[in-house]
């Protein structure tokens, strides 16, 4: 979505522009009646250099012209070109944040933000913030993120809505990492009726919202509105320019399609948002590509191709230091390994990821269900039902609090079947009857009405 830069002049005391009209006079080597005249007298220069007197903007317009700069650094100290100069700093920052480190990004990010934050570049702020929440995401700092995304809304709060839609589908996308999917999809279906309710029909905010609800959607067992979503998201995707946004888009479409048991079509969408994603030098994203396409492998039962696909994206996101995503990866891997007879090898990927530094309630409790859940069913192959019987509690406690039905549906099958299987006939019941409470039917979810499809876009 392209970010406006539009600037009001927002005057500083007149204190202040007294001294810079007198430095800048000083600078040129003018008297104050040279500066003055014609339009102006010496006396008026002179009360303006001492701030008795805010000039006008007819004044600012005329000494501005005669000092040789802008009328934004002469009312409000800005340099002059610094906010495009600052756009410019921003597409490097990105750049660095695609392909490079996180933490080198942030750095950038963080320089920028404090530079546009004072001489009030409220819109160069706005992407510093937005770069900063990302650069948290990668690197698992969920709570950050979250605050830096909520910064940069709150900075736009008075413009129009899809506007703020960046920052905060980059909020709804922390919690929906931190497995507040729920939440995540509360944020996303409320703006989704504020922009339609308001006639705010903008195909990028739209885009972005509707692709970024469909992971909530499914791992919640919510494939109808899934399905859904991914359905206006491809209809938006003509009126669309940004690639990145329709790149994403692809990506987002796939995973309905697996769910669907489409497997060769959501191959070939992920292809699409592949090579989109090559032409755009963006690394992580090019990361989750194969991340994806490792998955549909899995799904299609190709396990030797699933485990290349899944170690060429965990060592693509350990080269750029996305923490959350590598570990993330790495369960997803070590399932595969696993299936592939590789237990031992699965274990020991698994085990450190499960320090409160790596995943847990907090960070990626999905994915630390998914481990522990892994780490049960390794421990049932050898024997160790004890074992096996800790690491599925541990899951269900982590994946309860998500809402993911149909993680839990399965963890309530297995700890049931382990229950029967040692003679504890009552305890295993009640599993079965949690699984079952947790298993919603198709597309239906305790989030209340889904958001309305927009009207129809006039065709030009």
């Amino acid at each position: 979505m392209a970010e406006n830069s539009t600037h009001d002049i927002r005057a500083d005391e007149p204190a202040d522009i007294g001294r810079r009209v007198l430095r800048l006079r000083t600078e040129r080597g003018l008297t104050q009646k040279q500066l003055a005249e014609p339009a102006y007298t010496a006396a008026y220069i002179s009360t303006l250099e001492s701030g008795r007197v805010r000039p006008s903007e007819t004044a600012l317009r005329y000494l501005a012209g005669r000092l040789g700069t802008t009328v934004d650094e002469l009312a409000t100290g800005r340099p002059p070109h610094l906010a495009t100069v600052l756009r410019m700093r921003l597409t490097d920052a990105r750049r660095t944040l695609a392909t490079g480190a996180a933490e080198d990004a942030a750095a950038l990010f963080g320089a920028l933000r404090d530079e546009a934050a004072s001489f009030a570049l409220v819109a160069e702020e706005f992407g510093a913030l937005l770069g900063l929440g990302d650069c948290a995401l990668e690197t698992g700092d969920l709570t950050d993120a979250r605050d830096l995304f909520a910064e940069a809304e709150a900075l736009l709060a008075h413009e129009p809505l899809p506007r703020r839609v960046p920052a905060l589908r980059g909020r709804a996308t922390a919690h929906l990492l931190a497995g507040e999917l729920r939440y995540a999809c509360y944020l996303l279906e409320t703006a989704v009726d504020e922009l339609n309710a308001a006639g705010l029909h903008d195909p990028d905010a739209l885009l972005l919202l509707y692709t970024a609800s469909i992971a909530p959607y499914m791992d919640m067992g919510a494939h109808a509105r899934a399905a859904h979503a991914a359905e206006l998201a491809l209809a938006l995707a003509p009126q669309v320019d940004n690639p990145a946004l329709v790149a994403g888009m692809h990506r987002g479409v796939a995973r309905t399609l697996i769910a669907e048991g489409r497997i060769a079509d959501a191959d070939a969408s992920l292809a699409k948002a592949q090579e989109l994603y090559q032409q755009l030098h963006i690394r992580t994203e090019l990361a989750h590509c194969h991340w994806m396409r490792g998955y549909v492998h899995a799904q299609d039962g190709n396990l030797k191709k699933a485990e290349s696909e899944l170690r060429t994206a965990r060592d693509m996101l350990a080269s750029k230091r996305a923490t959350l995503f590598t570990v993330q990866v790495e369960v997803e891997l070590a399932d595969v390994l696993r299936r592939r007879g590789k237990a031992a090898e699965a274990e020991e990927l698994l085990r450190p990821l499960l320090a409160p530094t790596a995943l847990g309630a907090e960070r990626g409790a999905v994915h630390a269900g998914g481990a522990h859940r892994l780490l049960g069913l390794i421990a049932e192959d050898r024997g160790d039902t004890e074992a096996a019987e800790e690491h599925y509690c541990a899951a269900l406690s982590l994946l309860e609090r998500t809402g993911a039905a149909g993680d839990l549906a399965d963890l309530c099958r297995l700890l049931g079947d382990l229950l029967r299987r040692t003679g504890r006939t009552e305890a295993a019941l009640d599993a079965y009857r949690t699984g079952l409470g947790h298993r919603a039917a198709p597309g239906t979810t305790t989030l209340g009405p889904a958001p309305a499809a927009p009207p129809p876009w006039p065709r030009p």
